[in-house]
């Protein structure tokens, strides 16, 4: 058995609840994991909801990453044994103590990563890593505008586009978030509630148009960040939880720029191969130390409901983390 956050319908999070529910052997293949620390995202929110594009079966227990440490294999050949440290994600199923993966969901956690920095690591940074190297070709001495430079994928962007070489300008709503993203490597942030926030992103960027644009936002912010682009720049669709918003199309002509969408999981089912060395890439970077999320709230599971309001909201500066323990 184990103890999982689950329910029969999808709804906000009071609509589910720390139930016991059976636990399967690993098969060939497989391994047991017991989840030291589950991270909580935006999307896993809104997939718990039923608000993600596509829906999971039910009943369904949230939480796509986490890690902790494997108690039992279905095999021997398997890569791993009982007590490795390891990271996993899945489509569900992390908000519980333990839970049963395919080994090739499940990693290593690298030695400069505790348990709560691992469970936030895989997504946020193998997502930055294929939108920024993949899709926009980001080069080095270009200029990257990432927009909401304090949440998680927009973090990850900020420390992945300063390895890459590039002049890296955060926009963030509040203060604690803009400090977030310099602390996380960015060259300056600005404020996208100032009222003429082009002209503060111009100037943050010495003056020139931008190359990239990083948009995990959406909304009103899109528009903006577009028309903020030089010739031939890219502007990455990486989500829009603040909506979904129209351009015109003579925007992208008069710049000769590109609109490019960055789907982190269909890029894994097309090309898993590239997949699998955009996460061999990052682990390797993270190893190294140069790559490390920000954890700002830890919650116990019982808590579950409190966190997951709390990474919805999106106000916090770092992630949420559900600890099993």
């Amino acid at each position: 058995m184990t103890l999982a956050v689950i329910a029969d319908q999808f709804g906000p999070p009071e609509t589910y609840s720390l139930r016991e529910i059976e636990l399967r052997e690993p098969a060939p293949g497989e391994v047991r994991i017991a989840i030291k620390a589950a991270g909580i995202s935006f999307v896993d929110v809104l997939t718990a909801g039923g608000g993600y594009q596509v829906k999971p079966p039910l009943p369904f227990v949230p939480g796509s990453e986490a890690a902790g440490l494997v108690t039992a294999t279905g095999s021997a050949d398997c890569g791993f044994a009982a007590g490795d440290r390891v990271v996993c994600s899945g489509w569900g199923g992390m908000f519980a103590t333990d839970a049963v993966l395919p080994a090739a969901a499940v990693r290593m956690l690298p030695a400069a990563l505790d348990f709560s920095e691992g469970a936030v690591f895989p997504v946020s940074y193998a997502t930055a890593w294929h939108a920024l190297v993949d899709r926009a070709r980001l080069a080095r001495g270009e200029t990257l505008l990432v927009l909401g430079a304090g949440g998680a994928t927009g973090y990850a962007a900020v420390q992945v586009g300063k390895h890459l070489g590039a002049t890296v300008v955060g926009s963030a709503s509040i203060p604690e978030k803009r400090a977030l993203a310099l602390s996380g490597g960015a060259d300056a942030v600005v404020d996208p509630n100032d009222s003429d926030w082009r002209e503060a992103v111009r100037t943050a960027a010495g003056g020139r148009a931008v190359d990239v644009v990083f948009d995990p936002v959406g909304g009103a912010a899109t528009e903006p960040a577009f028309r903020s682009l030089g010739w031939g720049g890219r502007h990455l669709v990486v989500g829009f939880p603040a909506g979904m918003t129209a351009l015109r199309t003579n925007l992208a002509l008069i710049k000769g720029a590109s609109l490019v969408g960055v789907d982190i999981r269909q890029f894994g089912q097309f090309e898993p191969n590239r997949a699998e060395a955009n996460r061999n890439t990052v682990f390797a970077l993270a190893a190294d130390g140069v790559l490390r999320p920000p954890i700002a709230s830890r919650y116990p599971l019982a808590q579950f409901a409190a966190a997951m309001n709390e990474a919805a909201a999106g106000a916090t500066a770092g992630r949420v983390v559900l600890t099993m323990e």
